[in-house]
């Protein structure tokens, strides 16, 4: 639980736990719809412990301010979360329905704390203005339609419509008849200020991958071995690749991954390299650094253009 709920009173936090419990569960069906999907094991793994660490928080969070019902939910679908674990396990269809029909349990019982939260907000006397929901399949209509459109034009290449058309559909599938608009649209501009953040850092340390690159790349040939000077460079580049992971940004992770793994054989002077080689690599960080400056104003553009249709 955030530390502002750990701050105040049980009560005082209830509005705040809610919109927390639904950012986590907007998190959980998107993870969970790619997991289905067959991804990588690895990527199995992150999004198993993505959709883990959400269900687990919130339960803690709810044990903290006294909702045991959301408490009891939690706890209960945390066994079918580690059905659907290990990427090598027999899973089957229906421990994935298991797990949906007990984020379900959870859904309903934040709905009805959520009035919980309404309330204690009126009996204080300043709450604010309630949040504008839809339908559940009013959105969805409105979606498809939008999808169905921007499919003939071709104008987003990402397609995260598909994502979160998976979450409206799961949320509904799991008993949810209205949607969130405000915290939808906050999903989004939290999605699109992760993704801004990550291109920021890249943009700040690569130019200190690229002054290392061509050292290597100067002093190939020439007799000179690696320094350690290098295990600052290895440790942002491998930084760099984790947090590729969390935003999901594939051609960047899979570039670091590779140039992690490259530049510490170098560092441990394991190879020997050419400096055309060390060029390639020059190279390959450029053009992957202004590909992922497209990859973001693509979904920058796109997460717009959801945002734009969704009711004020």
């Amino acid at each position: 639980m955030s530390a502002e709920l750990e701050d105040e009173s049980p009560k005082a936090v209830i509005p705040a736990f809610v919109q927390e419990a639904h950012e986590w569960l907007q998190q959980i069906h998107v993870a969970l719809d790619e997991l289905q999907q067959g991804p990588h094991p690895d990527r199995h793994v992150t999004l198993a412990h993505t959709i883990k660490s959400g269900i687990a928080n919130m339960g803690e969070a709810a044990a903290a301010i006294g909702l045991s019902e959301i408490e009891r939910a939690s706890c209960s679908a945390l066994p079918f979360v580690a059905a659907v674990e290990n990427p090598n396990g027999n899973i089957s269809t229906n421990d994935f329905v298991g797990l949906c029909k007990q984020l379900g349990h959870i859904y309903s019982a934040l709905t009805r704390a959520t009035r919980v939260a309404c309330e204690a907000e009126a009996v204080s006397g300043h709450a604010e203005k309630l949040p504008v929901t839809i339908a559940s399949g009013e959105l969805l209509s409105l979606l498809h339609r939008f999808r169905d459109q921007q499919a003939q034009l071709g104008n987003y290449p990402r397609n995260l419509l598909a994502a979160v058309i998976a979450q409206v559909e799961g949320m509904k599938k799991n008993g949810g008849e209205r949607c969130n608009i405000t915290s939808l649209k906050e999903f989004l501009a939290r999605w699109s200020d992760g993704e801004e953040a990550f291109l920021e850092s890249v943009q700040k340390q690569i130019p200190a991958v690229a002054a290392e690159i061509h050292r290597l790349k100067s002093g190939a040939g020439g007799g000179g071995q690696p320094s350690e000077q290098m295990q600052p460079i290895v440790e942002q580049v491998a930084q760099l690749s984790s947090v590729a992971q969390q935003v999901n940004a594939a051609q960047m992770l899979a570039f670091c991954t590779g140039l992690h793994s490259f530049l510490t054989l170098v560092m441990q002077g394991r190879v020997v390299v050419a400096a055309d080689k060390y060029a390639a690599v020059e190279s390959r960080l450029i053009d992957n650094v202004k590909a992922l400056q497209n990859w973001v104003e693509a979904g920058r553009m796109e997460r717009s253009a959801i945002s734009g249709i969704l009711p004020a």
